[in-house]
């Protein structure tokens, strides 16, 4: 049986990307529409975006080659870490299990505190998802990323680093192929475990929109930033598009640009 997850998750991006050579089916409508990659040039960058329409059934890309680039997700692995967080019970409540700070002073302030899911989430806390993880441990952190489908389901490199400097890759359509099952209550685990994430995903509100989404930055923990990841979904009214964007890190105001290049594109392709 076809379903919508994996006519979009795979025919999309087949259509996107030819070179992936996946499953011969009718995808989505799918279009690359340049004037989106001219945001990046704009910005003294290269990067990619790539958005789902939901109500149009309709997935656009800047380009067709980074678009399918796996890299490593940095910090946008904290959103299915969450749901197995939650799924295993190594968290059983996002605003009541707290996290407590180890006592290492770490260059990034915000870290720096106790934090419970919902806290550590919007700050970004490695430490909090390193600990995570390890509660999880390797054998459940392998089946749920087997069950997600999620990138390359790598976790070599170390239970506690696979996401930041291990084995682990993910392309912008696998990213927006895994965010709209969350959004959806696709995954193959609880609706409670999807649904809290959800809720516990940062927001940004523009204009009549709101946009739900995590960055990710590679080498921030280290205070080298070479990638910018941000992913999720905006909404418009009843309307949804789901999308991911990365871009080389090469000036420190690149880190905020994250966000308004997802606008940029968003605003273009009319999703907020």
């Amino acid at each position: 049986m076809i379903t919508r997850r994996h006519v979009m998750g795979s025919l999309a991006a087949a259509a996107l990307l030819p070179s992936r050579g996946l499953a011969h089916v009718a995808p989505p409508r799918s279009e690359i529409r340049e004037a989106l990659a001219k945001h990046f040039t704009d910005a003294g960058t290269d990067g990619t975006f790539v958005g789902y329409k939901v109500e149009d059934y309709l997935v656009i890309a800047s380009d067709t080659d980074r678009s399918g680039e796996a890299k490593l997700p940095a910090s946008t692995f904290k959103v299915p870490n969450s749901v197995i967080a939650l799924e295993t019970g190594v968290v059983g409540d996002p605003d009541r299990d707290v996290f407590k700070w180890d006592g290492t002073v770490r260059i990034i302030e915000a870290w720096n505190r106790d934090h419970t899911l919902r806290s550590a989430i919007a700050a970004s806390a490695v430490p909090v998802y390193q600990e995570i993880a390890r509660r999880i441990g390797g054998m459940r952190m392998q089946k749920y990323l087997d069950l997600f489908e999620y990138g390359n389901r790598d976790i070599g490199g170390g239970i506690d680093q696979f996401w930041l400097t291990g084995n682990l890759r993910i392309d912008p359509v696998q990213q927006v192929d895994f965010v709209d099952r969350l959004r959806r209550g696709a995954l193959p685990v609880s609706k409670r475990s999807q649904e809290l994430v959800c809720d516990i995903l940062p927001v940004t509100k523009t204009g009549d929109s709101v946009i739900r989404a995590k960055s990710g930055l590679l080498g921030a923990e280290i205070g080298k930033p070479s990638l910018g990841w941000l992913v999720g979904w905006a909404e418009k009214g009843d309307a949804r598009t789901v999308f991911a964007l990365n871009l080389d890190i090469r000036e420190p105001r690149h880190i905020a640009d994250r966000m308004s290049l997802s606008q940029a594109c968003l605003a273009d392709i009319g999703a907020i």
